[in-house]
């Protein structure tokens, strides 16, 4: 989002957007020359390239785009600009023919018509040049970029440029890795893999314009809605016990990268955290992933296994790796509630879907394994959880059912302050007298301050909390 701040000030010559905005329109026309100097020394006889002093692409022969053979393609000084786009380019220490790469991406996102230039038609042939590759989008009607095109300019008919360039699309360039240039190679159909479309994630489109990374949206592309608690790590009531395992757990998301990092343990330990909570419903799992969010400022979304878990074969994996592509680099916490129905233990292979759902489980252990983040796994029993899955875990934590002194710690700070709870004796024999977990207390403190409501006063009365503890009991089969 964009601050209302950022809104105002956007006229200012030194406001965080006018930054932005000034730096990539500035890589845009050093794109735009660069592009204009390959069409010209690959189609000398030719007259078309993008006319780069107007707010609209045009065909112009190329003494009218570039003025003269001597076009400045210099790639563009940075060390000045203190701009998002600048920082990260910067940071990564990126080189010409990545600076290019990542403009043809964002093009389309901010001036797509600078690219309408490879619509051009090869009158020889009647239709347009192969060499410039790209595809027409169903619904954008502009040019989208393939790695066909991205070759051509920055490497024309230079097979050893071109060869050397392959590795900019290779799974470990940081492009590729972090996934802000994306490939699309799902028509298939043996069409050459340098015909697939590229393209820039959202989020990075955002990050270069606002400079800020767009929260995804919960969907069926994306299957994971993001956790948020208005508590903070001191509300949560758990025993001493389950505590000294958070602890363990919090002290790495506090000194993890320090560890990996400066103490140069990368290369000995395995990347990330997994951990495993388990206990009954309503014992404080998911508040916990929510806190350990808040209480380092990080996200932490919660996969929706309904929208994940597919019969067909391999259909479970491909909804997974959405959520994982998406997570990689970004130091968002996992939350796999109900894990037990995509962790649970491993079939013996009689038919062919048993193959493929231990195929299955093989994916999710390797996924597992190579994420940089934390990624928790809560059920309601351990014994449900695979032990391929739980040997990779550094921490297995019990959330037990709070007993007395944790009942009425949850009772005494589950109350509004603007309401009158029962004298702290009341409190404490119920604490002491019924066993409840943490969820069920908040249920029957729900009730009983609705009743005071339904009374038109705010004292809580111990009569409600009775009838609303007989309801909880009554949920799971017991009698008061």
């Amino acid at each position: 989002m964009v601050d209302q701040a950022d809104i105002n000030d956007i006229g200012s010559e030194d406001s965080p957007l006018r930054r932005n905005a000034d730096s990539l329109s500035n890589e845009i026309n050093w794109f735009a020359r660069v592009v204009n100097a390959r069409l010209r020394d690959y189609f000398p006889k030719e007259s078309f390239g993008i006319n780069e002093d107007k707010d609209r692409s045009e065909i112009v022969t190329f003494n009218e785009a570039t003025n003269d053979s001597l076009v400045d393609t210099t790639v563009p000084d940075l060390s000045l600009d203190h701009s998002v786009y600048a920082d990260f380019v910067k940071y990564y220490k990126l080189n010409r023919d990545e600076r290019l790469l990542l403009m043809l991406a964002i093009i389309p996102h901010l001036q797509p018509h600078l690219l309408d230039v490879f619509f051009s038609i090869n009158k020889s042939l009647g239709r347009g040049y192969t060499e410039f590759g790209g595809i027409k989008g169903s619904r954008h009607s502009g040019f989208i970029p393939t790695i066909e095109t991205a070759l051509f300019l920055l490497a024309g008919d230079n097979f050893a440029h071109r060869f050397k360039l392959y590795k900019l699309f290779e799974p470990d360039h940081i492009f590729i890795a972090h996934n802000i240039i994306t490939i699309d190679h799902s028509s298939g159909n043996n069409e050459p893999y340098y015909s697939s479309s590229i393209g820039i994630s959202e989020e990075y489109v955002d990050f270069f314009t606002t400079g800020n990374l767009r929260k995804p949206n919960f969907s069926i592309e994306f299957p994971a809605k993001r956790l948020e608690n208005q508590m903070s790590w001191n509300d949560l009531v758990v025993d001493d016990y389950t505590t000294k395992q958070l602890d363990e757990l919090r002290i790495w998301l506090q000194h993890g990268r320090t560890l990996y990092e400066d103490w140069g343990m990368r290369k000995k330990l395995k990347p990330g955290y997994k951990a495993l909570f388990h206990g009954p419903p309503g014992t404080g799992k998911t508040l916990t992933a929510a806190l350990l969010g808040k209480l380092y400022n990080l996200d932490v979304y919660r996969i929706d296994l309904s929208m994940v878990i597919s019969k067909y074969i391999g259909e479970t994996e491909k909804n997974l790796e959405k959520v994982f592509k998406k997570a990689e680099n970004k130091n968002w916490i996992l939350f796999f509630d109900e894990a037990d129905a995509l962790f649970g233990k491993r079939t013996s292979i009689s038919d062919s879907h048993d193959k493929y759902a231990n195929q299955e489980i093989a994916y999710l252990l390797q996924r597992l394994e190579d994420y940089p983040g934390l990624v928790i796994l809560a059920s309601n029993m351990r014994n449900n959880v695979d032990e391929a899955f739980t040997r990779r875990l550094q921490s297995v934590i019990h959330f037990q059912k709070p007993q007395s002194k944790e009942r009425y710690k949850i009772w005494t700070g589950a109350f509004s302050s603007g309401c009158l709870p029962p004298a702290k004796e009341e409190v404490e024999r119920i604490a002491q007298q019924y066993e409840l977990s943490g969820g069920s207390i908040m249920n029957v403190v729900q009730f009983a301050s609705l009743m005071a409501l339904n009374r038109n006063n705010n004292e809580i009365l111990v009569d409600d909390i009775l009838q609303g503890i007989k309801k909880e009991y009554k949920k799971e089969g017991k009698i008061v």
